[in-house]
Parts: C-alpha cells; structure tokens; sequence
C-alpha cells in the first residue's frame, strides 16, 4: 500500500460497497420466503486489529496480509446466518464479527492495500478466495502460532488428521445447522489462548467479498463477509455467466456475481 493506492481507495471506497443491507440476514426472520436462523460460535480473537480472512486449509499462514483497515482489538463474538432450505439444506449465507451495537449504515469492501482499483465498478468485488469449502477469521499477530503448531506436527494432510475430528466432534456437540461432518469450528490455537472461528463457505469453493460496517458515526460497528445473495440467488434475471456450479452443490441455486 503506498499514497497513491491511498488517494486511489478515497475515490473508490464509496463504490465498493455491499449493495445488500447485510445486517437484515441477522434481523429478519426470511428473505424471499427463504427462512434465516442465527447461530452463535463464539468469539474471534483479534489481540492487534489486524483482521484477515482465508480459506483455513489453504491460505491460512503468517505470509498473508491483513486488511489495511484497523479494527478494534479484543475478543468479538461471531454469529452466522443460515439460510434454512428444503431443497438446498442449511447454508450458511453471511457470517457477522460484532464489534459495536451500533447499526451499519454502509458496507465497505475489505481490502489489503494491493489491489488494482482503476476501473472498478459497482458490480465488482476482490474478495477472498476458497479451494477447500472453508472460510475463517483471524489476526494477523495469531497466525505465527498457527504456522508453529502445523509445523512441529508435520501434518500429511491437516485436514484429514486433525481439523476432520474437531468438526466431527463439533456436529456432534451442536448439531443444529450442521451436516454430520460438521461446518464449523472454534479452534482455539494449541498453546495459546486464541481463538479462530472456521465456517463452511456458503456453497463451496469460490470467491466471496468481505465488508467492514460503518455506523452513522463513521466508526467501524461489524466485519460481514457475504457467501449468498438471497436476491440474486433466487432471482431469474441475469446471465449465467454470473453464476458458478460445483458438483458438490445444488445445480439451482445461483453463487454471488465475480
């Protein structure tokens, strides 16, 4: 991030916004006659501020860049909104990080500070990328435990011979809005008292934009990363083009616009 990427984000970070009032996934009880349940999983520890979100089984190490906007430091409790389909199942929409009770009033894109802004318009998104059907939040200052505790472990496969048993255990401790593999976890990092929420990313791999809120104050009240549209999803408009399929999801139902 330099000055100029500065001067650049001033222009843009009012276009860069969730056209979606996300909070009313966590006050309505449907959207489109699709029925929504909150569910809590605990806090999110962020000792620095320094927020990132990844894909946990692919991305999540001590090399990756927070956002450059600084959030409050502390312990933050971390609620879903699941979406609650015949058809589809339960799938988890939007996950909130609830700094403040203050109501958003604008959603701006999280950003680390590298991205290529000329150009942007309203229907664009950066995100952050899942290849394994995950997603997390984390600070930065906690993933250097991450990264010790992988590497004096030697994992062959990290999923398969830990993460695997904890989301089974999961499931069985809360198995409400979970299939019987389990979709997520509070993973306290071994060793430490941190806390890193995993969730299942909505419908699979792909990429998914992540906002901070802003009260009418202008101070940061919530992060929400958003994994379904309601709207889009269920709307017949659009090209499909739009949308992405994955063999592991259902062929109906539409992913958020790229």
């Amino acid at each position: 991030m330099n000055e100029n990427w500065m001067q650049k984000w001033q222009e843009v970070k009012d276009i860069l916004t969730s056209p979606v009032d996300l909070e009313t996934y966590f006050t309505s009880d449907e959207i489109l006659e699709q029925k929504l349940e909150v569910m809590e999983i605990g806090n999110v520890s962020l000792p620095s501020g320094k927020v990132v979100v990844r894909d946990p089984l692919v991305s999540l190490n001590a090399n990756q860049s927070p956002y450059f906007i600084q959030a409050p430091k502390g312990n933050f409790p971390v609620t879903i909104a699941v979406v609650k389909s015949e058809d589809w199942g339960d799938r988890y929409a939007v996950v909130k990080v609830e700094f403040t009770k203050a109501k958003p009033v604008v959603y701006r894109e999280a950003l680390i500070g590298i991205e290529e802004l000329e150009g942007v318009t309203e229907d664009d998104f950066f995100g952050f990328g899942v290849d394994a059907g995950l997603g997390c939040i984390a600070d930065a200052e906690v993933l250097p435990f991450v990264d010790q505790f992988i590497d004096e472990k030697n994992f062959s496969n990290i999923y398969d011979d830990y993460f695997a048993e904890l989301f089974a255990q999961s499931y069985k401790d809360h198995p409400n809005n979970q299939r019987e593999a389990g979709d997520w976890i509070n993973w306290t990092v071994p060793g430490t008292n941190y806390q890193i929420p995993m969730f299942a990313s909505g419908f699979g791999d792909g990429s998914y934009p992540v906002y901070f809120a802003y009260d009418v104050n202008g101070e940061i009240c919530g992060l929400y990363i958003q994994f379904i549209d309601i709207e889009l999803a269920l709307s017949e408009e659009g090209d499909e083009e739009d949308y992405k399929d994955d063999d592991d999801q259902p062929e109906n139902f539409i992913f958020l616009k790229n």
